[in-house]
């Protein structure tokens, strides 16, 4: 009998099936957090199972990946790597503009530090 990967259709768990949905959704030249999409699918605090979903998507679905990014941000991918550089300019392309490799996530999610509070952020 074959194995069956997260990719495969009927194979896919239910609550995978749900962050590929939410993601789907996310509006073009709008972000999500990697939290936010876990807590839309109805799973909070498992943003990391949203990047292993994304990871094992089938490239036929075309989700928009580049529209989720970290709780500050920023992409999750090293910066100046291939990938982070690639989902900046995805999303510029899309009108999100960043600002020191961070882009404004939908209806003004993520925490703002102490020291941007006070402080305001850097340039």
């Amino acid at each position: 009998m074959a194995k069956r990967r997260a990719g495969d259709s009927d194979a896919t768990p239910e609550p995978v099936a749900r962050i590929w949905a939410v993601v789907a959704a996310i509006p073009r030249g709008q972000a999500l957090s990697y939290g936010e999409v876990a807590r839309r699918a109805g799973l909070p605090g498992r943003a990391r199972l949203v990047g292993r979903a994304l990871k094992v998507a089938p490239r036929q679905m075309k989700l928009p990946w580049q529209r989720v990014v970290g709780a500050n941000g920023r992409p999750a991918f090293p910066a100046g790597s291939a990938p982070y550089d690639e989902q900046l300019r995805l999303l510029a392309r899309e009108g999100l503009v960043h600002r020191n490799g961070r882009v404004a996530l939908a209806g003004g999610e993520g925490a703002t530090s102490l020291d941007a509070l006070l402080w305001g952020q850097p340039d």
